[in-house]
């Protein structure tokens, strides 16, 4: 079993991580800020939550539902398959967009329906909230 697989230890039937490269470094600010404005939609207000994360694990990265990461922290994570979809969707946009490179396969997808993009300059008119807080400690 190699150090991903052991890092990555999620109780689900076929479960992999989902590894990228950044074309450079200075990317990797670029592409949390932009995982940050993807997410779900709350159907009343405008509040927008994230839905996924990029992880810099020992000089590699990876684009981590926010389940992922609860199930990291030994949390409590309900991982299901539109979960998982709703990543590699969200992956598979960083790449199209060139973001990121995706190392290996992505596997199945969701609808881009299932996902809400919120741009740029859209930001200020919605509130953003994360649904788990890399590196910070909850007391």
């Amino acid at each position: 079993m190699s150090d991903q697989e052991n890092y990555f230890n999620i109780d689900y039937p076929g479960y992999s991580p989902l590894e990228v490269t950044l074309k450079d470094p200075e990317d990797f600010l670029k592409v949390r800020e932009t995982l940050s404005r993807i997410g779900v939609a709350s159907k009343k207000e405008q509040v927008l939550y994230q839905s996924c994360h990029i992880l810099h694990k020992k000089g590699r990265y990876f684009i981590t539902h926010f389940k992922e990461l609860f199930a990291l922290d030994g949390k409590e994570a309900d991982f299901q398959d539109n979960d998982l979809q709703r990543r590699n969707t969200i992956a598979k946009l960083l790449s199209d967009w060139g973001l990121v490179d995706i190392v290996g396969e992505v596997g199945e997808c969701s609808p881009l329906s299932q996902i809400k993009i919120i741009s740029f300059k859209e930001k200020s008119e919605w509130e953003l909230i994360p649904k788990y807080n890399i590196g910070k400690k909850v007391k």
